[in-house]
């Protein structure tokens, strides 16, 4: 995944989830935050990051915050819309068909649908940026929609799919994710259930650059 148009700046505040405040070229910059999560052990004041200028007449802003450097100097990509188009790739590098994303099954919309050796799929795709220690752990605000996929994973399991959770690590170096259980215990609790259920658990991990990022080595379904 290749970003065009990036520029480095400044982070200097974040007033809510949607938008900061960023010095870029010397000017202050009110840019949009791709990404809805709290992201407090990331956006700090005097963090570096990348924004993204994306074009287009009907923006509020001219920039997308799609990146940030942490203080240990990790580089996390934030962009919560990156991890469904790297999963994609990665669905069509390992030779998946008939992929449909967004596929309404009971009362959830899953992220893909696809099949494979006359095997039907499903799997929900969850962006990991949160890091402690070299462990990534999702996710870093309390989420219902989240445990609720996973409910209907295990379902969907019970009635003959293959199914699986497949976390996207938005960062150099981190190899698997848990639950995180100081957030939302609810969540934690529901992943684990889900794994013991037959629900497969997917790490991919990525390479990431202020303008790129890609799926590295994976372990196959």
């Amino acid at each position: 995944m290749q970003y065009s148009n990036i520029t480095p700046a400044i982070f200097l505040a974040r007033p809510n989830r949607s938008v900061a405040q960023v010095e870029v070229e010397g000017r202050r910059e009110t840019v949009h935050v791709k990404n809805t999560g709290r992201c407090r052990e990331l956006l700090l004041p005097g963090a570096q990051v990348w924004l993204h200028e994306p074009g287009g007449a009907a923006r509020k802003t001219r920039y997308d915050l799609v990146a940030v450097r942490k203080e240990n100097g990790l580089l996390i990509n934030i962009d919560s819309q990156a991890p469904n188009h790297l999963a994609r790739e990665w669905l069509e590098r390992e030779g998946f068909e008939n992929i449909r994303p967004e596929f309404t099954y009971g009362d959830s919309r899953l992220d893909f649908y696809m099949e494979r050796a006359g095997k039907r799929y499903l799997m929900e795709v969850k962006g990991c940026t949160l890091e402690r220690e070299g462990v990534g752990y999702f996710p870093d605000a309390p989420t219902t929609r989240g445990l609720k996929h996973l409910k209907e994973l295990v379902k969907a399991r019970e009635e003959g799919f293959e199914v699986c959770l497949a976390f996207v690590i938005q960062m150099d170096g981190v190899r698997k994710v848990l639950g995180n259980r100081d957030t939302d215990p609810a969540f934690a609790d529901a992943l684990e259930s889900a794994e013991k259920a037959g629900v497969a658990i997917i790490y991919l991990p990525c390479h990431v650059e202020a303008d790129r990022v890609e799926v590295l080595d994976t372990k196959d379904l």
